[in-house]
């Protein structure tokens, strides 16, 4: 059963959704709606022509943050230092382009839509939701990016962008390395991808993910932009 949502500010138990992870469909994009889906272990992801469909999945696909790996060749690019980094300098251009860089076997826009773009980016102004930025070190052009929301100590990531394959990873392990520091506990992958296991992320039973989670958010949230550190005491 795919439960509907109405304007009250509730979702049903995340055990219930379907084996696909689709639990309920419907409800809103406010923040106080975001805000409870993940803290409950569940997020929005629809199509344009879908009413808005939340989902959590089963496995779910996290990496903690001591267990990040880098090739022996994304080292050698991170020496080279192609890439400028930044955190929450320019959240709405990170979305945007992450809208329009499509996936494998998709055209046009993803299925961040107006109504979810307008809604991160309202995260955003309300510090919960961040972003990274790579520059080309040279041109200073935005050519990768993510972005995700922070909640007690883990980070919900949600979308990123490449135009140059490697910006994207620089942007990840430079996030990951950032949260290692503030002492984050996990990051929520959403689903398992091959290039994030790659990386060292893993999938875990939706008990597991939820009960860690739930632990985790007892820390208190920091709201307000992120500081990017100095990159090289992050990337050794």
């Amino acid at each position: 059963m795919i439960f509907r949502l109405n304007e009250r500010l509730q979702f049903p138990p995340p055990y219930l959704a379907d084996s696909d992870g689709l639990l309920a469909f419907g409800g809103d994009l406010s923040p106080d709606r975001l805000l409870l889906a993940y803290r409950m272990g569940i997020f929005p992801w629809y199509s344009h022509d879908e009413p808005i469909l939340w989902w959590s999945p089963d496995p779910r696909m996290v990496l903690y943050p001591p267990k990040l790996k880098i090739s022996k060749s994304m080292r050698q690019i991170i020496k080279k230092q192609p890439f400028d980094i930044s955190f929450d300098t320019d959240f709405d251009a990170v979305i945007a382009q992450c809208r329009q860089t499509p996936r494998p076997g998709q055209d046009g826009d993803t299925w961040i839509d107006d109504e979810m773009q307008a809604a991160y980016c309202e995260l955003h102004r309300l510090g919960y939701a961040h972003s990274v930025e790579v520059r080309n070190a040279e041109t200073k052009q935005l050519v990768g990016g993510l972005y995700g929301l922070a909640l007690g100590k883990c980070y919900f990531g949600e979308s990123m962008f490449a135009h140059p394959s490697n910006a994207s990873k620089m942007g990840f392990i430079a996030l990951v390395k950032y949260l290692h520091q503030q002492q984050y506990a996990l990051i929520d992958c959403q689903v398992e991808t091959e290039h994030l296991a790659s990386m060292g992320a893993m999938a875990i039973p939706r008990h597991d993910f939820l009960a860690q989670i739930d632990q985790y958010l007892n820390f208190p949230t920091q709201q307000g932009k992120w500081i990017m550190p100095d990159i090289s005491k992050l990337i050794v």
